[in-house]
């Protein structure tokens, strides 16, 4: 199970979705799909929205931290929301606090 939790400072991703029996380890397609709108959410905060931005990133976790949120962080982290309930309402696995 992943567990999304949003606050006003704060973005963080925990856990690792279900693999399916047979599906090798690195394989699942529901972690690929939130890790690639998570780490372009994270470049897309620099580069696009031009935040400082702090992040840890480990096995089953990534959190994304800032001092101020501004409108273009704020229609970038919008749609990546929108990505991760598409995936959530497609596939499961997804918890969102």
């Amino acid at each position: 199970m992943i567990v999304v939790t949003m606050t006003q400072s704060s973005l963080t991703i925990d856990g690792h979705a279900a693999r399916p029996a047979g599906v090798p380890a690195g394989n699942n397609i529901v972690c690929a799909a939130v890790s690639a709108l998570t780490l372009t959410l994270i470049e897309g905060m620099r580069a696009v929205a031009g935040m400082r931005i702090d992040t840890e990133e480990r096995d089953g976790r990534i959190r994304i931290g800032w001092m101020q949120m501004n409108e273009k962080g704020r229609a970038l982290l919008d749609t990546w929301l929108i990505g991760i309930q598409n995936i959530r309402d497609s596939y499961g696995e997804i918890t969102i606090l």
